[in-house]
């Protein structure tokens, strides 16, 4: 069978939807990237914040038309927004003929042969369960880094967020698979490991009764042709010595950090549900910044929280100010059904939200643009992503720049390169977000 696969949604997702490929391939499923040619359409749906939820509906409506209008045997939805809406999406779009939830995500190959026997098929695993499928996933990143899963579901239940109510409660992935899954990846030419869950830092809590974050990092740094490896999504309170003393001193872990904080308020925090204040965010980030100098800090804010004033949100602003994170990115807060703070009093109007978002993003620019500016003349290392088409440029990400996220550097030079080589590079200036390098001798 010729078969589409889009995956929509976070890096999470992602390695999620590189293991349903994995298996497809093993079965001998051809992957095709037209429409028009595909048997079979699988879509990996978000639906974390509102616009997440309408691109996958929208992407669904849209391939439903090659059922009706085409020639397509099979239309299948997975993720969050099946594991959310099962019910709903047979109803309203019966063009679906499979539904997998988000721990049935092993199940696709079964779910596909069972359509094309004509057999509708709604497969929704108990959400605290943790898939295990033996196959290789297919990497869609080019091959030169990848995404480790290392844990699903969150307990931390904050009054904004779905995804406990969609993932379940927190379940590390043992680290034997995840050691497995890494020396795989790196006999397949990865360089850069970038570890993610809903929460990296609780890694190993429920599984060996303490935070073993440390001692995976330790083994992964073990493993030959990895050169990087980048840590997303930690709770800053949940940041300890031990984390911190093996950043430091293992030269494989990028001196980078990825601390979803959401706000800056202290009443603000308190009604998110998160567990930490103003204070201890600023003993946190000044602690790493004293440990590791060269760290870089990114973040994530939701501005226009229910009930947000102005001065809450000065107070924000001044702490984006004050900390100076070397990548930021803001949300404007997003009512989602079944959560605590969609039903809170003194919900923000979408033009303040965007208002103060713009604010927020304007203040960082001008810090973005500081910080880069500063490292004109500095040498760092790069990995190189691609060639700029038709000159004698790469574009390429150093240790500070996370993959789609953060900024980029364009290096110019007469040699050639290949995607995933790290080359020294001499900064020569800097844009809004980005760098510009020459390559050194």
């Amino acid at each position: 069978m010729n078969i589409l696969f889009i995956s929509l949604g976070c890096d999470k997702n992602l390695a999620d939807s590189e293991v349903m490929l994995g298996i497809l391939a093993a079965r001998g499923h051809r992957l095709v990237d037209d429409e028009t040619a595909a048997d079979v359409i699988v879509i990996n749906t978000c639906c974390f914040i509102h616009d997440a939820k309408e691109e996958s509906i929208q992407t669904i409506l849209e391939m439903a038309d090659y059922k009706t209008k085409g020639s397509l045997k099979a239309l299948i939805v997975t993720g969050c927004l099946a594991q959310r809406y099962q019910k709903e999406i047979f109803e309203e779009i019966p063009e679906v003929d499979a539904v997998l939830g988000t721990a049935s995500y092993h199940k696709i190959a079964e779910a596909i042969d069972r359509v094309l026997e004509g057999k509708e098929g709604l497969y929704l695993e108990d959400i605290d369960s943790l898939p295990e499928t033996g196959c290789r996933r297919m990497l869609t990143t080019g091959g030169h880094y990848a995404y480790l899963k290392i844990a699903e579901g969150c307990d931390k239940h904050c009054t904004y967020c779905i995804i406990p109510k969609l993932r379940g409660n927190y379940r590390s992935v043992p680290m034997e698979r995840l050691l497995m899954e890494a020396g795989e990846l790196a006999e397949a030419g990865v360089r850069e490991l970038i570890l993610v869950a809903q929460e990296t830092t609780l890694y190993g809590l429920d599984l060996y009764g303490e935070k073993s974050l440390h001692k995976l990092l330790m083994e992964l740094c073990k493993i030959d042709g990895l050169r990087w490896i980048r840590i997303l999504y930690c709770y800053p309170e949940e940041i300890d010595e031990n984390l911190i003393r093996v950043m430091r001193e293992e030269p494989k872990i990028c001196h980078y950090l990825d601390l979803p904080i959401q706000h800056a308020d202290d009443e603000i925090l308190k009604r998110m549900g998160r567990r930490i204040t103003k204070e201890q965010l600023t003993d946190i980030i000044d602690r790493l910044r004293v440990e590791i100098p060269d760290i870089a800090l990114r973040t994530t804010l939701i501005t226009g929280f229910p009930g947000e004033t102005d001065d809450q949100h000065e107070v924000l602003l001044e702490f984006v100010n004050q900390m100076e994170f070397d990548r930021l990115g803001v949300f404007t807060y997003s009512q989602e059904e079944d959560t605590p703070a969609a039903s809170m009093a003194d919900q923000i109007p979408e033009e303040v939200k965007k208002q103060r978002r713009a604010e927020l993003m304007e203040l960082q620019q001008e810090i973005a643009f500081d910080l880069a500016e500063d490292m004109t003349g500095r040498e760092v290392i790069v990995m190189i992503e691609g060639r700029v088409a038709d000159e004698n440029a790469y574009v390429g990400r150093t240790y500070m720049d996370a993959p789609n996220v953060d900024g980029l550097i364009f290096i110019n030079t007469e040699e050639e390169l290949m995607s995933g080589d790290f080359a020294r590079v001499r900064v020569t200036g800097a844009l809004e977000y980005d760098l510009i390098g020459e390559l050194i001798e």
